[in-house]
């Protein structure tokens, strides 16, 4: 029945995997409040895609200021460090591909996206015959190490929202909660991610709005081997994002911002010591209809992590 059940995982995993290659969601490890062992580390390559509609009233040669990537690639390579029982420290670096759908002709490009340096602490541990609830918060400046010299056809610098980097120095805040065994049931956890990045004035003088996340996930692991080298974490997701409005040389943009609302499901699949591989997908279930707000209307995140013992 294990077999058949992880059997049942492998091909779940590499079916949404092949969805994709036709065709920020999910992180490096399925719960996101607790910090990594002491003494432990890991590195992980987590490749994030979005889909979003095109902006009304675009035409060539006209980009809106405030344009979004009608698509977008993220892949984010990370380094975390668990130093010490409720403290780990995260390095985060990006490669951005943008592309965006103007009149029939695509611009953009592919260039190093802003890093991030992110400390976590976990201020809250519970354990009980239940199962353990975790509470955490997370803090780090996103730099300016992006490129910011992206052109179209004509050789116009693109908006600050096309480039690969913001050119601004932002910080970056989160709050994470986990409790497994929802319910009295050891294998169901509920997991809450909230982040915002607070943003301060970047290239081209434009300052992009601030964003709030909200990502819930509720996940049941149906399989885990007698060793926990071999597991299996599935559910479904919910994901509310609110946007302001983004300001030129001070100067807000009515319309530019705005809020979101996705569904979808994730699942991680360990398949070897101190190695998963993982998968989430997120649709659009609703958004506001600001002028030039262009919501993401497909949510695309898979990855692979690999642990190890670092020495202190």
């Amino acid at each position: 029945m294990r077999s058949f059940c992880f059997t049942i995982a492998s091909l779940t995993f590499v079916l949404l995997f092949g969805f994709i290659s036709a065709a920020k969601a999910q992180g490096a490890a399925p719960e996101t409040a607790p910090p990594l062992f002491p003494g432990g580390a890991f590195i992980s390559y987590n490749s994030v895609i979005n889909t979003r509609g095109e902006m009304n009233g675009t035409t060539s040669g006209n980009i809106a200021p405030t344009a979004r990537p009608s698509l977008s690639h993220e892949g984010y390579f990370n380094f975390t460090w668990g130093f010490h029982p409720d403290f780990d420290l995260t390095v985060l670096v990006p490669i951005v591909t943008n592309h965006f759908d103007s009149a029939g002709t695509t611009i953009g490009g592919t260039g190093l996206g802003d890093a991030m340096v992110l400390m976590k602490y976990r201020f809250l541990r519970h354990d009980s015959p239940r199962g353990t609830t975790q509470a955490s918060v997370t803090v780090g400046p996103k730099l300016p190490t992006g490129q910011t010299h992206f052109s179209d056809n004509r050789g116009n610098r693109l908006p600050a929202g096309l480039q690969p980097g913001s050119g601004s120095t932002d910080l970056y805040l989160s709050g994470n909660f986990t409790y497994t065994g929802l319910f009295n049931l050891r294998r169901l956890v509920a997991d809450e991610d909230l982040h915002s990045f607070l943003r301060s004035q970047g290239t081209r003088a434009m300052r992009l709005g601030d964003d709030v996340e909200s990502r819930f996930w509720l996940s049941y692991r149906p399989y885990e081997s007698k060793d926990a080298v071999r597991e299996w974490f599935i559910g479904p997701v919910l994901t509310w994002r609110y946007s302001q409005d983004d300001r030129i040389t001070g100067v807000t943009q009515p319309g530019s911002g705005g809020d979101a609302l996705l569904a979808g499901i994730a699942s991680y699949v360990g398949v070897r010591p101190g190695m998963h591989v993982w998968l989430g997908v997120d649709w659009d279930v609703a958004h506001t209809t600001g002028a030039t707000f262009m919501p993401v209307r497909r949510h695309v995140s898979f990855g692979i992590t690999q642990q190890f013992r670092l020495h202190r």
